[in-house]
């Protein structure tokens, strides 16, 4: 059961954390001919899920060493709040590629670079089980890149499975930060930290995002009145 709920879990991250990613495929392919674009879509999509397993499986031999969960743990935590907050990029100003190869390049190098962030959370989620991330990956990249729109759709009208998802992205950096090896001895003999400190980590989460989103809210208002 604990098997299927992490495999679930590395799943619904990869789809909050991908809308980004599936745009920037449509934007690059978007001057090449219909065939050309499935192709690129293909090829892209293809380098940006190779690259993105050896990334997810060099960071979980890096947070082995001393402190370095507890940083992902961190900037984990910080990833759940700009969810949350509603943090966008600009993508209008990504060039469109004309050929082939300079649109597949373009969507493996934007993944890439947009990547971190799935990275953490996922390595945080498989906890160093290799099995569980591969089939999580397979199963959810796939989903992305051919169905963003839906995603798009489920999220527009159910807003709540953002908030969903950034606490639980919260309660999982919680749960790396005290799975470092320096961090986890000063946390045995306290049994009810395990789910306190993760359910910490999910409330600043909520707080802190929801704070930050009125924020920008607020600001975007301030700017539309001063024009």
């Amino acid at each position: 059961m604990e098997w299927i709920v992490s495999l679930m879990s590395i799943i619904m991250v990869n789809l909050l954390l991908s809308g980004d990613n599936a745009l920037v495929i449509a934007l690059a392919s978007r001057k090449l001919p219909p065939e050309q674009q499935k192709l690129a879509i293909f090829w892209g999509g293809a380098g940006a899920v190779g690259l993105r397993i050896l990334l997810t499986f060099a960071a979980i031999v890096l947070l082995q060493i001393p402190f370095l969960q507890l940083i992902g743990g961190l900037a984990l935590l910080w990833i759940a709040i700009q969810l949350l907050a509603g943090d966008e990029e600009h993508h209008d100003e990504m060039e469109a590629k004309s050929s082939l190869w300079g649109a597949v390049q373009t969507i493996i190098v934007a993944d890439l670079v947009m990547s971190i962030d799935n990275v953490i959370a996922i390595a945080g989620v498989a906890k160093g089980n290799i099995t569980l991330l591969i089939i999580g990956l397979v199963i959810s990249i796939p989903i992305i890149i051919w169905g963003s729109r839906l995603i798009h759709m489920l999220i527009e009208r159910w807003p709540v499975i953002i908030t969903v998802g950034a606490a639980f992205l919260g309660w999982t950096a919680g749960e790396m930060a005290i799975g470092d090896k320096k961090i986890m001895p000063m946390v045995e003999s306290y049994p009810w930290m395990h789910w306190a400190i993760p359910l910490a980590f999910a409330v600043v989460v909520i707080i802190a995002g929801s704070m930050l989103a009125k924020s920008k809210q607020q600001g975007g208002t301030r700017q539309k009145n001063n024009l």
